[in-house]
């Protein structure tokens, strides 16, 4: 008998109001826009509007609108070629207190928003992005391991309690402990071969010397690449940026590859710092004779704060040079407020190695202080006789000097930095690790969206007229049954959107690809349910009973062909990157909801259509 369950009905009413409403973003374009970001100390408010405004009439750029929008100023436009334009006449006159960057801005109303409602993300062949390539400084990383096997060498020592007059790095990739005679040379050295046996390790009378092996230094190599590699991709996930492409280049450079991304200048910030945290004792001397002199105590290294004394320079400090814990032994960073001074601040929370030292140093340091320093590796490029020569500039800085009040181990809050954006970058940068060693960006393209705009085109016009001649052989060929086939496609399409939309997929031109391929598959099954319900009706079956046999028999065989196809997309997803997953991905949900919408919606239609009449006799298929 030809039946639908009412419920199914309202299920299926469900799934058209929420497949129209999450499809429904995409109708919106986005705005060319430009983004101004304010850099640290500078702020972004009404007064930059009238500056920007201002730049812009006298430039004759006539923008959409300009809104302070959250941490940014954002300035929409009409069309890519004036938001170029913009751009362009912003940067200088800004300056370096301000980050001109492009980027598109969504015009999805705010109620669609609110209810989870958001456009589906497009690829980097679609919706254009960059193209990074940057090399990784291994004489960087190198120097960054041998300064932490110096730091492990002391700290070593002390746990066993062997008496050293100094441990220094020294050229040729080795460190140089100095011992009070041969006897602690020995212990030392039987100590750290213990400890680290990866090492080569000597002695010379009473001085103790740590090289590290061809092999070792092999190996440093290859790891500061896949530290990088790991770290970069924490990174662009923490920027929310889908179907990202990061992979290995030669012996030392990394391609980076962020579809949509039209803030270089954010994305650079993010993938290129190596802005860390270091905790270090403050010492008992006196800091502005250590400045003026320049003799600072042997233990101590002279630091300056980012306040300005009476005398308008930067208020300096005399460190330990012992590191009481780093943004290298992070567990979770978190940005927030002070509950008691209101400024921004990053919650902390160590390992327990890095906890341990916390506690054990906050524990016999009760009233003294203890000072945050930020450190920041920013990478240079210079002319040198006509040639580029490439370093890096450390910037190191105090950002907070206070007095430990109590005793505290893993988790405890660091204050001092200049903006709330401020707090956010670097527990961003703390969660997603610390690069092995810095990497200097040696090619940048962008892929404008206008190449995107006309893929998009192009792979919309292509599916719709495949769609056209579809739905125009389906009501020729199968006459009523056309119809409901042509509602069951045109569904599938709507929820196939529409899911994609809601959780996030990633469109590309292979995407648009699975798309048709998954009409294909919804044609295959409704074409067999017609052919079935034929054979029935040849066979002598009454009507009602020839359209609910078709759609019994029909289901296994779907089913069947459907599974297998839906194994192949997980096959392609686990084991495919970049425009792969994104076929991946579209094959599997429009196979989901093609087999849905062929056995489920298109019953529900004809049932609507057919179910009610008593004395059917014919049907039009």
């Amino acid at each position: 008998m030809l039946t639908y369950a009412r419920w199914k009905y309202v299920v299926l009413l469900l799934i058209l109001v929420f497949s129209t409403l999450y499809a429904l973003p995409n109708i919106f374009p986005q705005d060319p826009s430009v983004q101004v970001s304010a850099n640290r100390g500078a702020t972004v408010d009404e007064g930059l509007k009238g500056r920007v405004e201002g730049e812009l009439e006298e430039a004759g750029i006539q923008p959409r609108s300009v809104a302070v929008e959250g941490d940014n100023l954002l300035v929409r436009l009409s069309d890519p070629d004036a938001q170029v334009k913009a751009a362009d006449a912003l940067r200088p006159e800004l300056g370096s207190d301000y980050i001109v960057a492009l980027n598109l801005a969504s015009t999805v109303p705010e109620w669609l928003e609110e209810l989870g409602g958001k456009a589906m993300l497009l690829g980097l062949d679609l919706q254009g992005g960059v193209h990074f390539t940057m090399q990784v400084d291994q004489a960087a990383a190198l120097e960054k391991r041998l300064e932490a096997t110096a730091e492990d060498v002391r700290v070593l020592l002390r746990d066993k309690r062997i008496r050293y007059q100094s441990v220094e790095r020294r050229p040729g990739n080795t460190v140089v402990a100095q011992l009070p005679d041969e006897a602690a040379a020995d212990a030392a050295r039987d100590a750290i071969i213990i400890s680290q046996p990866t090492l080569q390790v000597s002695t010379d009378g009473s001085r103790v010397t740590v090289r590290m092996s061809d092999d070792e230094l092999r190996r440093l190599a290859v790891d500061a690449i896949d530290q990088n590699i790991g770290t970069l991709r924490n990174r662009v996930n923490a920027l929310g940026v889908a179907e990202p492409i990061i992979q290995r280049q030669g012996d030392d450079r990394i391609v980076v590859q962020l579809p949509g991304v039209q803030d270089t200048a954010q994305a650079k910030r993010v993938l290129g710092a190596t802005a860390t945290l270091e905790w270090r004792a403050v010492l008992d001397a006196d800091a502005y004779s250590a400045r003026d002199t320049g003799i600072v105590p042997p233990e101590g290294k002279l630091y300056y704060s980012k306040d300005v004394g009476i005398d308008g320079e930067p208020i300096p400090y005399i460190l330990s040079k012992r590191v009481i814990a780093s943004g290298d032994q992070m567990v979770t960073a978190s940005s927030g407020r002070d509950p008691q001074s209101g400024t921004p601040s990053v919650n902390v929370r160590l390992n327990g190695a890095g906890g341990q030292r916390m506690f054990d140093f906050t524990s016999e340091n009760v009233g003294k202080p203890m000072a945050v320093v930020y450190i920041e590796r920013v990478p240079e490029v210079r002319v040198v006789d006509g040639e580029e020569v490439r370093s890096t500039r450390i910037d190191e800085e105090i950002i907070s000097v206070a007095t430990i009040q109590g005793v505290f181990g893993k988790e405890f809050q660091t204050t001092g930095l200049d903006s709330p954006k401020e707090a956010a970058d670097l527990a961003l940068l703390l969660r997603s690790g610390s690069l092995a060693a810095p990497m200097d960006f040696i090619e940048e393209r962008i892929v404008g969206p206008s190449l995107g705009r006309e893929n998009v085109e192009r792979g919309m016009t292509a599916i719709t007229y495949s769609f056209g001649f579809i739905l125009l052989f389906f009501l020729f060929y199968y006459r009523m049954f056309g119809v409901i086939t042509c509602i069951a496609l045109l569904l599938n399409l709507l929820m196939l959107v529409a899911v994609m939309s809601l959780f996030g997929a990633t469109m590309t031109l292979p995407g648009m690809a699975g798309i048709a391929l998954t009409v294909g598959f919804s044609v295959d099954a409704n074409v067999l349910i017609n052919e079935r319900i034929r054979e029935e009706l040849r066979a002598g079956m009454p009507a009602k009973a020839a359209i609910a046999a078709g759609y019994d028999r029909a289901v296994g065989t779907i089913a069947d062909a459907n599974i297998t196809a839906v194994l192949a997309g997980l096959a392609l997803f686990a084991f495919g990157t970049g425009p792969v997953k994104g076929f991946a991905v579209a094959l599997i949900v429009g196979i989901a909801t093609s087999m849905y919408t062929a056995v489920s919606a298109s019953r529900a239609v004809a049932t609507l259509i057919y179910g009610g009449r008593r004395k059917l006799k014919s049907i039009a298929i």
